[in-house]
């Protein structure tokens, strides 16, 4: 196929993005893609590969892992992809529908993802529906923004990317202080030394070292299977594997007898899973002041000082005017905003984001990211943030990268800026 066009188009989160796959699957005409009319498409994206991993699970009818014995949610999301790609290809498709298929990837598999697409545009189009811009394939011809359900066509590459940067995101005012303020008694809040961890046999961490101070700011990066989520847990006390170990949380060697429920009062905790939770009818003023009492949802009357508290917070999110406003019905981004603030709002010594960007659009992510700038400026927290991306505009003090060997993954410190 000579002269191939692709198509990029812009999503947010507010697009409605599914009505537009449809069209393209269901050789509906679209406005601007008259050169997928009458040819065959087929979709790349997370929900096919958790479409065919619930016909692996629930009805044991194996199509993407048919050629291996590993289930398919056993993979990590670069394997899963891969199977996806290669089934898709077999298909033998005229077309391809990528949505946001760079997401939950790591460095190494985004690489390989676009090498691999790059050599499939030369026979086959591509229609990629993406939230980030920097997630735009460099042999796109075409040029679009969704707007609701409005597909919006741009003359050229350079008017779509002037109309579609966004400013650097300031705040006004300070973060809100906590109602109670908490003095560490401790020089480290966490401390590990050569800790290795095993899994059935497997070697998944090795040797160990990292030191968490009050107020440090880390960005935790890795590759898929890297054993960054071993090493939450291991913080969180979600796991076992650091008893019998070299390590200190928050003044306590691992195993002297704290509980998990005395780590958990001192950290803040949100990765964007945790939504799934908070399906009720919670406004945004009960959804920040249940962060004080460690609930989902509020069950208790709050105090004044508590709805003023929380009022401090939304008006910091530009969210005051929705503090009646039910939790369910924002968006994907305001959701994060919103999460992150309960997380916060007793100032706890750590706070731990993990992934909390994922699927988000530029302008939600640069909000987010902003946010977090300041409260690692205006607070004694410590933050470990967990990401693939090294997000535009994101100011960790350091970064601690895990890098896999046959004898487990090691751990390097990044130093990045003066504190």
């Amino acid at each position: 196929m000579s002269n191939t066009r692709h198509i990029a188009i812009l999503i947010n989160n507010t697009s409605k993005t599914q009505d537009l796959v449809q069209k393209f699957l269901k050789n509906q005409p679209v406005s601007g893609c008259e050169m997928l009319a009458n040819r065959k498409g087929m979709l790349f994206a997370r929900s096919e590969i958790e479409r065919f991993m619930d016909e692996e699970e629930r009805h044991d009818i194996k199509i993407l892992t048919r050629n291996t014995h590993q289930p398919l949610k056993t993979m990590s999301s670069g394997e899963q992809k891969k199977a996806l790609l290669q089934y898709l290809m077999a298909q033998d498709p005229d077309f391809l529908v990528l949505v946001n298929p760079f997401d939950n990837l790591d460095v190494e598999s985004q690489s390989l993802l676009r090498h691999e697409l790059s050599s499939i545009s030369k026979s086959k189009i591509l229609v990629q529906l993406v939230s980030r811009l920097e997630d735009i394939l460099p042999m796109t011809t075409d040029f679009f923004k969704l707007d609701g359900k409005n597909l919006i066509p741009y003359a050229s590459q350079e008017a779509f990317l002037k109309e579609n940067q966004y400013d650097k995101i300031t705040f006004s005012g300070a973060i809100p202080p906590p109602l109670e303020i908490t003095e560490a008694i401790y020089p480290e809040l966490v401390l590990f030394r050569n800790v290795s961890v095993q899994f059935d046999g497997r070697q998944v961490l090795h040797s160990i070292n990292w030191t968490i101070k009050r107020g440090e700011f880390w960005q935790l990066m890795g590759p898929n299977g890297s054993g960054k989520t071993t090493l939450l847990s291991m913080i969180t006390g979600d796991s076992h594997k650091g008893y019998g170990q070299d390590l200190t949380i928050f003044g306590q060697k691992k195993g002297s007898g704290e509980s998990v429920w005395d780590l958990k009062e001192n950290i803040g905790y949100f990765t964007p899973a945790m939504m799934d939770k908070f399906r009720g009818y919670h406004t945004l003023e009960n959804m920040i002041i249940s962060g004080l009492h460690d609930s989902i949802g509020l069950y208790v009357q709050p105090s004044d000082v508590e709805k003023q508290l929380a009022q401090q917070w939304l008006t910091l999110l530009r969210l005051k005017d929705k503090k009646d406003d039910l939790f369910k019905n924002l968006s994907p981004g305001e959701k994060r905003l919103v999460m992150t603030a309960r997380a916060m709002i007793k100032h706890p010594p750590l706070l731990i984001l993990d992934e909390p960007t994922a699927g988000l659009d530029d302008k939600s992510a640069a909000f987010f990211v902003a946010l977090v700038n300041k409260i690692a400026n205006e607070s004694d927290t410590a933050l470990i943030y967990v990401s693939h991306r090294m997000e535009t505009g994101l100011n960790p003090h350091f970064i601690y990268q895990l890098s896999m060997a046959k004898t487990g993954s090691v751990g390097k410190v990044v130093f990045v800026q003066n504190l």
